[in-house]
């Protein structure tokens, strides 16, 4: 069959699909699993036929809402996620019918000076699969072109879906907004999550210290045996006064924090005097207080960051196909045991990431 024939062919207006979908927030409650039309690709639109989505607090957060903020519901959950290409719009050239695709999360228009200066993540147009746009977390999703890049052949499917958000964070982070250096020292928290995860890897590969914060003793080894230097167990230590021991009273070069109130007072105090705090989320909440003294007296740099742009993705692709990098899958459940991974992962019951298998 042709790709212009499997276009047309992926058309059928009687297909249908299961999608995992919010229409208002609350519990684990409101996810409901509804049938829905297959969707068709435009121009310069893939189609993907899902198997794996990698499920990401952002997902928790968008059912169950956030103040002032508002989500365009109903919506298709899902960031991640990894599949077969089912059916190309015209002009596609990139992928065919049968390719095995990773599906990168963010989409933007293309064509404003954001996108053509390679930070498509500032376009005005910018989306987040599952979070302001119909995401992957369905038997098959449309994206543009663009959103689709070979599978490594070294992943399964369920590593392929799980490592596109979460690495592409961590790396914003590190390598465009703290500018990590070799030789640094790094404070990483919550090791076990897909953020913390990744940031650790990443400062590994950067040649930095890396000095890690987790729950239990059994993640703190997970993270050690991850590329952490040290592991701090933060729910029995505070970290801030293990950072100053194990630092020599200097601190830390760079703190990835996504944690936000219970943890920003002690990651700014964990900074040695020219660190940099950047920060990505805020799961314990996001009002926090800064002593700007601090800041102006140590010469620190706060700093935000969200997502960040496809061809660091590619960077990281190629990483990840080396492995330098590498995806931590905890644990695989099918698309009706969605509610009960938004429980696992609320109550961080797993080291690394959790994967709806399709």
């Amino acid at each position: 069959m042709s790709v212009r024939d499997a276009s047309s062919a992926g058309s059928d207006p009687q297909a249908t699909m299961t999608a995992a979908v919010v229409r208002e927030h609350g519990g684990v409650e409101v996810i409901r699993f509804e049938t829905r039309p297959v969707p068709v690709a435009g121009p310069g639109q893939v189609r993907v036929r899902v198997r794996a989505v990698g499920l990401n607090h952002l997902d928790t957060w968008v059912r169950r809402g956030v103040p002032g903020h508002v989500f365009p519901l109903p919506l298709v959950l899902g960031s991640d996620g990894a599949g077969v290409v089912d059916a190309v719009g015209e002009g596609v050239q990139n992928c065919r019918p049968g390719d095995e695709v990773v599906i990168f999360p963010g989409t933007s228009c293309g064509v404003c000076a954001a996108c053509v200066a390679g930070t498509d993540q500032l376009c005005r147009e910018y989306r987040i699969l599952g979070e302001a746009r119909d995401g992957t977390c369905a038997g098959y999703v449309v994206v543009p072109a663009a959103n689709v890049a070979p599978k490594p052949a070294r992943l399964s499917f369920a590593e392929a879906g799980a490592f596109a958000l979460v690495f592409l964070t961590a790396w914003s982070m590190l390598v465009d907004k703290a500018g990590l250096r070799a030789g640094e020292t790094v404070l990483v928290h919550a090791g076990g999550s897909g953020v913390g995860g990744a940031a650790i890897q990443i400062a590994r590969l950067l040649g930095a210290t890396v000095i890690a914060t987790a729950g239990t003793p059994e993640k703190c080894a997970q993270s050690k045996a991850l590329g952490a230097d040290e592991a701090i167990e933060y729910r029995t230590t505070d970290f801030a006064d293990a950072v100053r021991k194990l630092t020599g009273k200097r601190g830390v070069d760079v703190v990835v924090e996504h944690v936000g109130a219970a943890t920003f007072d002690r990651s700014v105090r964990s900074l040695a005097r020219g660190g940099r705090l950047v920060t990505c989320g805020a799961t314990t909440g996001g009002k926090v207080e800064l002593s700007l003294h601090q800041v102006f007296f140590k010469n620190l740099a706060i700093l935000g960051s969200t997502m960040g742009s496809k061809g660091q993705l590619w960077t990281i692709l190629r990483l990840v196909e080396a492995g330098r990098l590498r995806p931590v899958v905890a644990k695989t459940l099918p698309l009706d045991g969605l509610r009960d991974a938004h429980r696992e992962l609320e109550a961080r019951t797993w080291f690394g990431k959790l994967v709806i298998e399709l």
